[in-house]
């Protein structure tokens, strides 16, 4: 019997439905911030957790720069959430939420608490536009 593939949406409701973590109702709330900062934004799980890829119109480019993602999440810890921006070190942070300074150009952005969830929404929205209106450009 083939196995069917699920699509992206099905594949991260299977992943949000079986994770256990303390965190849960902050995660969730990270979530609808993130999708709902811009229209072109498509929620996978990559590198085992849900990520958020751009799938509007961008020009070519070498597909090791991973242009094409905005943000992803870390849930390891959990005493914490991370949400990880794998070219954060390309972008201004005026309300310095971005920590890390990774080689690679990886910026992480620590939630020990709903109401740090609800802190730093304007600022994550901020950094996820930021970096939209860098590869359109």
């Amino acid at each position: 019997m083939a196995k069917i593939k699920l699509s992206n949406a099905e594949q991260v409701a299977l992943y949000m439905q079986n994770l256990q973590h303390p965190m849960l109702g902050a995660i969730e709330e990270l979530r609808k911030i993130i999708k709902d900062s811009h229209p072109d934004m498509e929620e996978i799980i990559a590198w085992n957790a849900p990520t958020y890829n751009y799938v509007g119109d961008m020009k070519p480019f070498d597909p090791k720069e991973y242009k094409r993602y905005i943000v992803g999440f870390n849930l390891f810890k959990k005493d914490c959430i991370r949400l990880i921006f794998l070219t954060g070190a390309k972008l201004t942070d005026p309300t310095n939420i971005l920590e890390g300074d990774y080689k690679d150009g990886r910026r992480l952005i620590l939630f020990n608490s709903m109401e740090e969830v609800k802190s730093k929404q304007q600022a994550l929205q901020d950094l996820i536009n930021e970096w939209i209106n860098l590869v359109e450009s």
